[in-house]
């Protein structure tokens, strides 16, 4: 590379020290730039020999949760997966890991997070959760899976982005329904052991469900900003019914109403993870509300006597 020269007064081939960070002109020595930024690598790889190079320049993040931040030393495997050292490994396992358990409890939630495509604020209020069940010692022959799946579930509501038992219990890896609810009533009862006062959960709105379910059906934007209008009149009334009930039983008018393609109740049943019985009593209790809760920009240009009568 030529670069000009202040003492040669003309353009000269110079040479880069990386130890020093100089760069030298090759005919004079004049030191033409020092302390450079060295861009490329600046990773070392002490692994073995593996014909590749090592990426890894650091370790996993520092977690506060754990007993020491995530920062253990562990001896690395060798080649063909053995150890690299067989006396250390052995003094390793040996000593035991006291934050084991709970590590594989985080990577579940980790794991049941990326599944649902949650945010990290909602993974590492879970992994709180958690964590306090932990320092209780009450976690101890209890179904992991079921505990971990409360948890998110939870987190899910504190945070303000509630999911149903239903999806949380699709990426539960096999524990049930019943598992799921009695774990988070566990939770509810030994963190309000531990606080003195009951465990503030965040309130369920039908509102909370509607864009992730739209979503899913693929309506579109003025068919969202319809069915989000209709669920904030229709909190106007005594609908004895589920906040999702309610959500997917209006997601089922409004498209009765849409000129573009329209769903059948099954397909709302299965985006909502709601019952085809249970949107038809809820559009029960909804159809008499149908002229006050739909919006009236958008009902002027529809006729409500499209809506299909429920039977009695």
């Amino acid at each position: 590379m030529d670069t000009y020269c202040s003492d040669c007064k003309r353009n000269t081939e110079v040479v880069f020290d990386h130890a020093a960070g100089d760069t030298v002109c090759s005919e004079c020595g004049l030191v033409l730039e020092s302390r450079s930024i060295d861009e490329t690598s600046e990773w070392r790889t002490f692994a073995d020999e593996s014909g590749g190079d090592d990426p890894n320049r650091v370790g996993g993040p520092v977690n506060p949760l754990l007993g020491d931040a995530g920062l253990s030393t562990v001896i690395s495997k060798g080649p063909n997966g053995s150890n690299g050292d067989g006396s250390l490994a052995r003094l390793q396992n040996r000593g035991g890991d006291p934050d084991r358990a709970i590590v594989l409890a985080f990577k579940a939630i980790a794991t049941m997070a990326d599944r649902l495509s949650l945010v990290s604020t909602i993974r590492d209020r879970a992994s709180e959760i958690y964590k306090r069940l932990e320092d209780q010692k009450c976690t101890r022959g209890r179904n992991l899976d079921a505990l971990v799946a409360a948890c998110i579930y939870i987190a899910c509501r504190q945070e303000g982005k509630p999911r149903t038992v239903k999806e949380i219990c699709s990426i539960a890896n096999g524990a049930s329904k019943k598992e799921i609810g009695r774990a988070k009533e566990f939770i509810v009862k030994q963190l309000k052991v531990e606080m003195g006062e009951s465990m503030e959960m965040g309130t369920i709105h039908a509102g909370d469900y509607l864009r992730r379910f739209c979503s899913n059906l693929g309506m579109n934007h003025e068919e969202i900003k319809v069915v989000q209008e209709t669920v904030q009149k229709a909190e106007e009334f005594d609908i004895r019914r589920s906040p999702i009930s309610i959500a997917a039983a209006i997601i089922y008018m409004i498209t009765q109403l849409s000129d573009s393609k329209k769903p059948i109740l099954r397909d709302i049943s299965i985006a909502t993870t709601v019952a085809e019985g249970t949107i038809k009593n809820a559009y029960k209790d909804l159809y008499p509300h149908a002229s006050k809760i739909i919006p009236e920009w958008y009902v002027k240009d529809k006729d409500l006597k499209n809506l299909c009568s429920p039977k009695a």
